[in-house]
C-alpha cells in the first residue's frame, strides 16, 4: 500500500518549495510532485520601464542569485542592440561572476548540503587527535591541526551540554542513512565553521568591484561602470586588484585543500548515492566567460546533451545563438497561470497570475516548465561538467581525474563516468567547478592587469535605441545553471520580459506533455530507510541547490499594503 509524504517547506535553499512523494510498500519512491509556492511577479513590473533599468529590477528576484541577473539582463539589452561590450568590462564581469559562484559553490556544499550527510552529534564521539591523522592525510590546510579540531570539538560539547545547538539545532540526528564515521563528521563540522569565513572573501570580491553585495551596482547596458585609474583611489585601482589576489590565493587554497576532498569523502561513504537521483537525462547548458566584445569566444563551453549520450552533445556557440533561442520554450499545463495556448517561446511569452490550489493532475505551482526541442531538460553543475567532457575540455577534465582519483584513494572504490548521473554527481560536479572557477578567476584577473598595463581603460559603449520593435536574449552559466533573460523592446521601452531561470528548469512541473521536470524525476526509485523522516529525499532535492525565490514570487491577493518606504 502506497504512503503519500509532503515537505513543506524545504528547509535551507532559497524561496518556499514543497514536495510530495508518494511511497510504495517496498519503501520506495514511486510519483513526485515540486511545487513553487510563491508567484513572480517582476516581468509584469517591467512591462513599460527603460531597458536600461532591467537589470537593477532583475537583480531582485532574489538576495542570492543577484549577480547573475545583473549579467543576463544587460546581455539580452545589448544582444538586442547589438552592442559590443568592451574588453576590460568583460574581464571585470568576468571576475564578479566566477567570484559569485565560487561563493555559491562553497555555501552550498557546506552551509545547505553537507548536514544531510554529516551527523554532528555522532561528531561527538570523534578523537579530535586520529581526525586531524586522517586529514593531513589527505591534504596540507592549517585548519585539520589536532588543536582546531579539539577547539571545535569542545565547543560541540558545550552546546550539545546547554541544550542550545543553535545553527545545527535540527537535523536528522542518528538516522539510520547517517554513515560517515565520527572522526570523519568532526572533520566536517571543523569546515563547516571554517567556510563560514572563506566563503566572505569570494563575497569581498564582488563588493570592491561591485561596489556592494548582494544586488551590484556597477554594470550598465554597453559595460561597467567602473571607472579605471592608477592614481585615483575613488575608482579601480591597481591597489585595489592586489588586494582581490589575496582573496583569490586564499580561496584556492581551502577549494584544493578542504572542497574537493570533503565532497570526495562523501562520495567514498555513500558509494550507493552514484546510482540513485538520476533524474531527467537531457542536459542544457550555455557557453561563458566571453573573451571577446561580442560573446563569440568563451573559456567554457555548453550545449545539449541528449538522454545523456554525450556523443550526441551539440554547442551553443555564441550570444544569440539560433539554436538556443529556437529551442527554448515554457509551458503553463500545470502552473498557476493563464494558459491554453501551448508551450511558448519566451519572446511570446505571458506570465498572468490563475491560483486554483494545489491540484494533483492539474495545476500545482508557480514554476513554469521549461523544454528544449520539446523535452525537459536539467541544468546545473552537472550538466556543464558533461558539456566539458563531450567537448573534451581537457582544464576541467584535469580536476575531475583529481576528484575521482581522491575517491578512490579515500573509499577505495571507483566511480564510473555513469555514476555521475546521480545525487553525488551533483555535488562532484560543482566541487569540479569550484576548482575551474578559481583559476578563472585567476586568470580574468591577470587580463585585466596587463591590459591596464597596456594603457586600455574603456569600460563602456553607449546604448542607442531605434525606432521599431527589437529584441534579444543573455544567457549567463549561473552557479545553479543555466540562465536566460528575454526582451522585446519597443521605441526604447520594455515591451515583454521574461526570465528562465535554471531552478525554473530543474523544479518544473509537469510539461505539456506531462512529462516530470527534473526534481520530480530524480526522486523515483529512491530508497527511504524510514518514510516518516525523508532524509532522502532532501539530500537529492538539495543536491540542485534550489532557488525558488528566482523562480517565483510572493503576491498577496488582497492587496494589502506589506511595507511602506518614506523618501526622506
Amino acid at each position: 500500500m502506497s504512503k503519500r509524504i509532503t515537505i513543506d517547506p524545504i528547509t535551507r535553499i532559497e524561496g518556499h518549495l514543497r514536495i510530495d512523494v508518494e511511497v510504495g510498500a517496498n519503501n520506495k519512491v514511486s510519483s513526485a510532485w515540486a511545487s513553487g509556492t510563491m508567484w513572480r511577479g517582476v516581468e509584469q513590473i517591467l512591462l513599460g520601464r527603460d531597458p536600461r533599468d532591467a537589470w537593477s529590477i532583475t537583480q531582485r528576484f532574489c538576495g542570492v542569485c543577484t549577480t547573475v541577473h545583473a549579467i543576463a539582463s544587460v546581455r539580452a539589452v545589448e544582444n538586442a542592440l547589438d552592442l559590443p561590450v568592451p574588453m576590460n568590462a568583460q574581464y571585470i564581469r568576468n571576475l564578479m561572476i566566477s567570484a559569485h559562484a565560487i561563493h555559491d559553490e562553497i555555501v552550498h556544499f557546506y552551509h545547505l548540503s553537507a548536514l544531510d550527510w554529516v551527523d554532528v552529534t555522532s561528531a561527538l564521539k570523534a578523537d579530535p587527535v586520529k581526525a586531524s591523522q586522517l586529514a593531513e592525510s589527505l591534504s596540507t590546510w592549517p585548519g585539520n591541526g589536532k588543536n582546531e579540531l579539539t577547539a571545535v570539538h569542545s565547543k560541540l560539547k558545550g552546546l550539545v551540554d546547554s541544550g542550545q545547538l543553535g545553527i545545527f539545532a535540527n537535523g536528522y540526528w542518528g538516522h539510520p542513512a547517517m554513515k560517515l564515521p565520527p572522526e570523519v563528521n568532526l572533520l566536517a563540522v571543523a569546515h563547516y565553521l571554517q567556510a563560514l569565513e572563506v566563503q566572505r572573501k569570494a563575497n569581498k570580491i564582488v563588493a570592491i568591484l561591485g561596489s556592494k553585495t548582494p544586488h551590484i551596482q556597477n554594470v550598465a547596458v554597453g559595460g561597467v561602470s567602473n571607472p579605471i585609474s592608477l592614481n585615483s583611489q575613488s575608482v579601480l585601482t591597481v591597489e585595489r586588484l592586489l588586494a582581490i589576489k589575496e582573496y583569490i590565493d586564499s580561496l584556492k587554497d581551502f577549494i584544493n585543500n578542504v572542497y574537493l576532498i570533503d565532497v570526495a569523502a562523501v562520495a567514498a561513504f555513500y558509494p550507493e548515492w552514484t546510482t540513485i537521483g538520476k533524474g531527467v537525462t537531457n542536459y542544457l547548458s550555455c557557453p561563458d566567460y566571453p573573451m571577446d566584445e561580442k560573446g563569440t569566444k568563451f573559456v567554457t563551453n555548453g550545449g545539449y546533451i541528449p538522454d545523456g549520450k554525450l556523443e550526441a552533445y551539440k554547442p551553443i556557440e555564441r550570444f544569440g545563438d539560433a539554436y538556443f533561442r529556437d529551442g527554448v520554450a515554457e509551458s503553463v499545463k500545470h502552473s498557476w497561470y493563464k494558459g491554453g495556448k501551448g508551450a511558448l517561446q519566451p519572446y511570446k511569452g505571458e506570465t498572468v497570475a490563475d491560483y486554483t490550489d494545489f491540484q494533483e493532475a492539474g495545476k500545482y505551482s508557480w514554476v513554469k516548465s521549461p523544454t528544449f526541442l520539446g523535452e525537459p531538460a536539467q541544468v546545473g553543475p552537472l550538466a556543464r561538467l558533461l558539456a566539458a567532457v563531450a567537448s573534451k575540455d581537457e582544464e576541467t577534465l584535469k580536476h575531475l581525474t583529481r576528484l575521482l582519483t581522491t575517491i578512490e584513494a579515500v573509499g577505495k572504490i571507483k566511480v564510473p563516468l555513469e555514476g555521475l548521473h546521480s545525487t553525488l554527481g551533483r555535488h562532484a560536479a560543482r566541487a569540479v567547478a569550484c576548482q575551474r572557477n578559481i583559476e578563472i578567476l585567476e586568470a580574468q584577473w591577470k587580463l585585466l592587469i596587463d591590459r591596464i598595463a597596456s594603457g586600455d581603460a574603456a569600460t563602456f559603449n553607449q546604448p542607442v535605441f531605434p525606432k521599431g520593435e527589437i529584441s534579444g536574449f543573455g544567457f549567463h552559466e549561473a552557479p545553479r545553471g543555466l540562465l536566460s533573460h528575454w526582451i522585446v523592446i519597443e521605441n526604447g521601452i520594455i515591451k515583454n520580459y521574461q526570465a528562465v531561470v535554471p531552478t525554473t528548469w530543474n523544479a518544473a512541473p509537469r510539461n505539456e506533455n506531462d512529462k516530470m521536470g527534473p526534481y520530480e524525476s530524480s526522486l523515483i526509485d529512491t530508497p527511504l530507510a524510514d518514510p516518516e523522516l525523508p532524509l532522502e529525499v532532501l539530500r537529492t532535492i538539495h543536491s540542485f541547490d534550489p532557488c525558488l525565490a528566482c523562480a517565483v514570487h510572493l503576491t498577496d491577493v488582497t492587496k494589502r499594503d506589506i511595507v511602506k518606504v518614506r523618501a526622506l
